[in-house]
């Protein structure tokens, strides 16, 4: 153990921690010194998704030090911010300690003057956002670690528009969290007279806001008995999702009641992902038994939607984020020039990651159609710096996660719920399928199709070779994957577009992250990103072809697979 880990150790042991603090440390210290090293062997940071890691001591877990050292340093950058009266909400999942942690953080902001809402029980993590725009609050914190395992949670940090933290303010605060050199310098109490309790009356002004995103209400009235299956997979979206559905005016919803009650421990699956086919697998049971239209099931803390339709064959399939987000955006941009809401500054948004398909089809419906990096924060930027000269109407990223309107800055999956089912019963009424959709999208516009593999690298060592992976990529990128030159590479690091053909290099606008993108002459496109919350590499394959008529689906289908294949076997990444 080297002499940072062993000092942070020490200061651990000999400093203000309770009892049991200290004996787990010194149980880890006889039993299972390496586990002890990785509790210790640097802090939690900020990412992607905010501050993210397994529940336990140390300073690379989630407790209640970390927890009120990470909230001590944001209050202190929220008063050098801001001069007038500071206000913050604070949310929570369903995980364990969630409940403690979101305590724990109203304690330490109240005790250093600073007014806080907080929710009274368990709420999504969308309503957060919307909380913090609706009270004028000057941020926020959820605490939640979204879709990952039970011995996770984490802590999302919100600026004022309702959204999480971007440059400077998320180095901003770590930086104030990193001058902390003690849990002595905390204020953990003190100031309880200004936290403030609030319920459904937020609850209700975010019910009214999510009513008014339907397009065509008409279309619900007339399948309002459209059979719909839902899973809030033990988490937030049982407290709105059914009432929502509820309130568009759906009348024939199935909660999963074995995932309808809220429990950290997650008892009916490995992980809370609706990206996960095992996650999903009581609600298909159900669809099926029920021959459902369609089937949907939202994450912990509900930002996240998976769904489930039937094929061409009648067969329950799970969609992948790729094709919901292609459709819920050809939904929104066609509907609403069906309607005759589409304005002339009408934008999208995704990320560089998501189907280019959007970029097609919003091109050929006059609609801009931006690209931002992971993360949802960087979509809430834009949103703010067009705001009064162009019309966000919708944004979304592969990793299942959706956004309507601008009311809340951060994914929602209440209100992606919402909207898909209306979008559900629009093809209905006209005798179509969702899967018949999305065809009829491919027919028209071409035929996408991505994939997705993540390699878990757990620890100090798995930190290390994700790095040494895009090093390698990096330093000596390959000239053909698969039997196809690499035309062009995207290297979001270096902020540089390079063609390799004529050696021409374009810079990127966008701010620096750790992406490598490879373009095929075919025009596939392999994407590599080491997660911001997880001990993982993901690698983003899409590939794509004219598709004639919906009759030649499933030989294209097969054609495009195999080509995912192929450049999987080339890449040596199975």
């Amino acid at each position: 153990m080297d002499n940072v880990i062993e000092s942070k150790v020490s200061q651990w042991l000999n400093g203000q921690f309770d009892a049991e603090t200290v004996s787990a440390i010194k149980k880890l210290q006889q039993e299972n010194p390496d586990e002890l090293a990785d509790a210790f062997y640097r802090n939690l940071e900020f990412g992607t998704g905010g501050l993210r890691g397994i529940m336990g001591v140390g300073t690379n877990r989630m407790n209640k030090y970390t927890v009120g050292m990470a909230t001590q340093g944001f209050a202190n950058y929220l008063k050098q911010a801001f001069t007038d009266e500071i206000s913050i909400a604070i949310a929570h999942d369903s995980r364990n300690n969630s409940r403690f942690f979101a305590e724990v953080a109203a304690n330490v902001m109240a005790a250093n003057g600073i007014k806080v809402y907080l929710f009274e029980s368990l709420r999504p993590t969308p309503e957060l956002s919307f909380t913090i725009r609706h009270l004028k609050c000057k941020g926020g914190i959820v605490l939640t670690a979204s879709h990952n395992p039970k011995e996770y949670n984490g802590y999302k940090a919100y600026w004022n528009d309702g959204a999480q933290l971007i440059p400077p303010h998320d180095k901003n605060v770590i930086r104030e969290v990193e001058k902390i050199a003690s849990v002595d310098e905390v204020k953990w109490s003190g100031g309880e007279a200004n936290i403030h309790p609030i319920s459904t009356e937020i609850d209700e002004a975010y019910l009214q806001m999510l009513k008014g995103l339907s397009i065509q209400p008409e279309a619900i009235a007339a399948q309002k008995d459209l059979k719909i299956v839902y899973t809030p997979i033990h988490g937030t979206g049982i407290t709105l999702v059914p009432e929502t559905l509820k309130r568009f005016g759906f009348t024939n919803v199935h909660v999963v009641e074995e995932q309808a009650t809220p429990n950290g421990n997650f008892p009916t699956v490995v992980y809370p992902n609706p990206e996960e086919s095992e996650a999903m697998s009581i609600g298909l049971k159900k669809a099926k038994e029920l021959d459902a239209a369609i089937l949907l099931g939202t994450d912990p803390d509900s930002d996240r939607v998976g769904i489930a339709v039937k094929d061409l064959k009648g067969e329950w399939i799970l969609l992948n984020g790729n094709q919901t987000a292609v459709l819920l955006f050809n939904y929104i941009i066609e509907g609403r020039r069906a309607k005759g809401l589409a304005g002339a500054t009408d934008y999208v948004c995704k990320t560089v990651v998501t189907s280019d398909l959007i970029d097609v089809f919003a091109a050929k419906n006059n609609v801009n159609c931006y690209n931002v990096l992971t993360g949802f924060k960087w979509i809430a930027e834009l949103i703010r710096a067009k705001e009064g000269k162009e019309q966000f109407i919708c944004g979304g990223e592969e990793s299942y996660g959706y956004m309507i309107g601008d009311n809340v800055r951060d994914k929602d999956a209440i209100a992606s719920v919402a909207l898909i089912c209306e979008m559900a019963a629009v093809a209905a009424g006209h005798g179509r399928s969702l899967y018949q959709q999305l065809i009829d999208i491919y027919v028209k516009y071409g035929y996408y199709k991505e994939s997705l593999i993540s390699i878990t690298k757990k620890g100090m060592k798995g930190a290390d070779e994700i790095a040494d992976m895009m090093k390698g990529y990096r330093e000596n990128p390959p000239a053909t994957i698969a039997g196809v030159p690499v035309v062009t590479t995207y290297d979001y690091q270096l902020q540089q577009v390079k063609n390799l053909k004529t050696g021409e290099v374009t810079p990127i606008t966008l701010p620096k992250s750790n992406v490598l993108q490879f373009v095929l002459e075919d025009g596939s496109k392999i994407s590599a990103r080491p997660s911001g919350t997880e001990p993982k590499i993901k690698f983003y394959f899409s590939v794509n072809q004219p598709l004639e008529n919906a009759a030649g689906f499933e030989a294209a289908t097969q054609a495009l697979d195999a080509k995912i294949q192929q450049i999987i076997q080339d890449m040596k990444l199975k």
